[in-house]
């Protein structure tokens, strides 16, 4: 069952790239991005989209650029997502056809975002949102708007999140950091994915 989590692997080297990746898919989390400022993400997207591609949507964060784009793209990323909403990283993302997630604050953003073709939207950072900014924004949102809260958001809160009318979450630190061994992080991984099963069930929300 795929859920709506996005794995941040902010960090990650292209060692730890694929069995990693091959831990956090088995625990149910097929959506991964490597932010670019890890070190070589676009030798870690490359060896994860080639041997994960039909398992998981693989792509990558920290893009703050068009030419970005292409480099990940080129590498076999498939997810663009991004800390900012900056409308020709959007197009160039939705020209490629690759899914587009920019990050955003307020409603301007928002319809920013929407306007120039972002598939979903990234609520960065969420701690500085909280459900009730998101719940107030979802009222003037377009129906069936994709909404990821991102920093701050994780299992002691997902039902607030999901209550508040959040579409899914995008997991970092509390799933993922330099250091922590294969093992570690897929403990952390089956964690995350039962609260976010227990949430999502008591909201009456779909996986």
């Amino acid at each position: 069952m795929s859920r709506n989590l996005i794995a941040i692997l902010r960090g990650l080297t292209p060692g730890e790239a694929l069995p990693i990746t091959e831990e956090l898919i088995a625990s149910g989390i097929t959506r991964i991005e490597v932010p670019l400022n890890s070190p070589e993400p676009l030798k870690s997207i490359e060896a994860m989209a080639q041997h994960f591609s039909g398992a998981a949507e693989i792509g990558a964060g920290t893009v703050l650029a068009p030419q970005q784009v292409l480099d990940v793209k080129s590498a076999g990323g498939t997810l663009i997502v991004s800390p900012d909403c900056n409308p020709e990283v959007i197009a160039r993302t939705r020209a490629e056809g690759m899914a587009s997630f920019p990050g955003v604050m307020t409603p301007t953003e928002c319809f920013t975002a929407l306007r120039n073709g972002a598939d979903g939207l990234k609520f960065f950072p969420a701690s500085l949102i909280g459900p009730d900014g998101l719940k107030a924004m979802r009222a003037v949102l377009p129906a069936g708007t994709q909404t990821y809260a991102v920093g701050g958001a994780g299992p002691d809160n997902f039902k607030a999140w999901l209550e508040a009318g959040v579409t899914g979450f995008g997991i970092g630190t509390a799933l993922y950091k330099p250091g922590l061994t294969v093992a570690g992080i897929r403990s952390r991984a089956d964690a995350i994915v039962a609260a976010y099963d227990t949430a999502a069930a008591e909201t009456g929300e779909v996986s």
